[in-house]
């Protein structure tokens, strides 16, 4: 029993790593749902709108925005699956590290391979995200109706 204390409390720490991690992966995963949240809405938004629209020209802009929105949507959805996914492998590693020390099973290997699998759907979905970022920005462009003042560098210098 003696021996049980310093292993288990040795394997609790050892867990905590990907436990905080863990906890990274769900705040990520709540920005992201909050985002594909807000882009659906939107997507409902444009829609309705465009059948009241007369203009061909907005008709025109509303419709680029809806298939740039509908890109988004795509972007986050494959960013929340790779959320999902990297969260499930940390689970997996915690499982693994229990598991390993209750059974006196050597799982070194399955458990660095879970981790590494988990670092990289977490880069994919950290790329996705980025991805789907520049989306939203470049979209802006779509639905702007005053452009952007460009600079005047010989102009004249404005009042104090």
């Amino acid at each position: 029993m003696d021996t049980l204390i310093p292993s288990l409390s040795q394997l609790i720490e050892f867990s905590v790593a990907p436990v905080f991690l863990l906890t990274g992966v769900a705040g990520f995963l709540s920005v992201m749902s909050g985002r594909l949240g807000r882009i659906s809405d939107r997507v409902r938004v444009s829609e309705r709108r465009i059948q009241t629209l007369a203009d061909p020209e907005l008709v025109e802009r509303s419709k680029q925005e809806i298939i740039v929105l509908w890109s988004r949507v795509r972007a986050a959805n494959w960013a929340i699956g790779f959320c999902v996914a990297a969260g499930l492998m940390i689970c997996l590693v915690i499982g693994a590290l229990f598991a390993g020390s209750l059974l006196v099973i050597d799982l070194k290997i399955p458990i660095i391979l879970l981790f590494v699998l988990a670092m990289l759907f977490l880069i994919c979905a950290l790329v996705l995200f980025l991805v789907e970022v520049r989306m939203a920005t470049r979209g802006i462009d779509i639905v702007r109706t005053i452009h952007k003042p460009t600079k005047n560098r010989r102009g004249p210098i404005p009042p104090l």
